[in-house]
């Protein structure tokens, strides 16, 4: 009787050093008393303005000459494309609208 319950005191120090050592490796927390915590809550992404300021300053967003250099690249593109035959359809008659008729 003694060995057996030798055995099962070995097994649960056992157990809980397993238990321990994968929460170590893991980066796991142990919930011994298996009331609810936060740590789910806790380990999600930060949102708002401490996480906005490690991001660095988007220059083409507020730049209106960047802004409006790339819209004259578009532009520029569009009308080649359509000398060419090759621009977007007029509304009404594109590839679905022939279709129907």
């Amino acid at each position: 009787m003694a060995t057996s319950g030798l055995k099962g005191i070995l097994a649960t120090v056992v157990t809980r050093g397993v238990t321990e050592a994968r929460a170590r490796i893991f980066g796991h927390v142990i919930n011994q008393t298996g009331q609810r915590s936060a740590h789910k809550i806790l380990r999600k992404k930060l949102i708002g303005e401490k996480v906005s300021q490690w991001y660095p300053h988007d220059i083409m967003k507020d730049d209106p000459l960047v802004m409006a250099r790339k819209e004259q690249e578009r532009l520029s593109r569009l009308e080649m494309l359509k000398r060419r035959g090759k621009g977007p359809p007029k509304k009404g008659q594109g590839k679905r609208a022939s279709k129907r008729k």
